[in-house]
């Protein structure tokens, strides 16, 4: 049995995106300090999207003995 389209989970929002739109690669530009007032829109530099990754946390050392006690009991 399939599942309703309606029912599915959008994902898109939670991808990297890797374009971005013409008022964010100038707003990026922006930030850098190479964007000049009068410029035109088009044929715009590109600008490197940085891909954020989730790091993985570490235990901690005064959690490590307290989960160990647990599982002895």
């Amino acid at each position: 049995m399939s599942l309703h389209p309606s029912l599915k989970v959008d994902t898109a929002g939670a991808q990297q995106r890797t374009v971005l739109t013409r008022i964010e690669r100038i707003k990026d530009l922006m930030k850098k300090g190479l964007w000049e007032e009068g410029c035109g829109v088009t044929a715009l530099p590109k600008t490197k999207i940085i891909k954020v990754k989730a790091k993985k946390r570490e235990k901690k050392e005064d959690e490590a003995p307290a989960a160990e006690a647990k599982e002895q009991k």
